[in-house]
């Protein structure tokens, strides 16, 4: 099975796109073929919208099962209407929601200097609890890590007091690694959810068996 893949022919798939068990969306004009594996490997379906006039759908915006956050701007009602789920906009000068808010369908840890209503928001409507926290001393938790309903991936340098955290909050182990050959911010290079998972082009055969132990992808 393929599991590598380039959307707009560049392997940091994870700022262009972004994964819910249900629903993957990409900008405009992605190849029909990069669709067609995403649709087949995660069993989604594939949407395609700009986010405020952006292509970097995976940097601005995060979702799960029970509805997506997007930055203030976003036509909420639109995509509302395209995915048949709730959608809500991050009330915050802080609004790359995919760059500082990782969730999965029983919990979200976010930014840090999130305001206290930005988290009220996103608990409203991915119906979860959200922590403040960060992965490796990075804020940007959104792209340090990358958690489904079965496993939880993060940056290598993730530090002790933060693992228990993260443990805490998702409650599964803590495993590390990267991406696209190193890169430690390996959100920005992977889509997953509990079915299966996408990474970048250029992530080597060593990333992927860490990924799939880590996701819960090995039997």
């Amino acid at each position: 099975m393929i599991r590598t893949v380039d959307i707009y022919d560049t392997s940091i798939i994870g700022v262009f796109a972004t994964c819910t068990e249900d629903i993957v969306l990409v900008p405009p004009l992605t190849k029909p073929e990069v669709c067609a594996l995403l649709e087949d490997v995660l069993e989604v379906r594939v949407l395609e919208i700009l986010i405020n006039e952006s292509i970097v759908v995976g940097a601005l915006s995060r979702g799960n099962s029970n509805g997506f956050m997007l930055p203030y701007g976003a036509r909420a009602e639109e995509m509302q209407k395209l995915t048949g789920i709730p959608v809500g906009i991050l009330p915050d000068r802080l609004n790359a929601v995919g760059n500082i808010v990782l969730a999965n369908d029983s919990a979200a840890l976010v930014h840090p200097d999130l305001s206290d209503k930005a988290l009220e928001a996103i608990a409203g409507t991915l119906k979860v609890d959200v922590y403040r926290g960060t992965i490796a001393g990075i804020k940007n938790v959104g792209m340090a890590g990358v958690v489904t309903n079965k496993g939880l991936l993060v940056h290598p340098k993730v530090t002790a007091s933060e693992r228990d955290a993260l443990e805490n909050i998702f409650g599964f182990p803590v495993n590390i690694g990267t991406t696209n050959f190193g890169t430690q911010m390996l959100g920005s290079g992977l889509l997953a959810n509990s079915k299966n998972f996408v990474a970048g082009s250029e992530t080597t055969g060593p990333e992927l068996g860490r990924i799939e132990e880590a996701l819960g992808f090995l039997d």
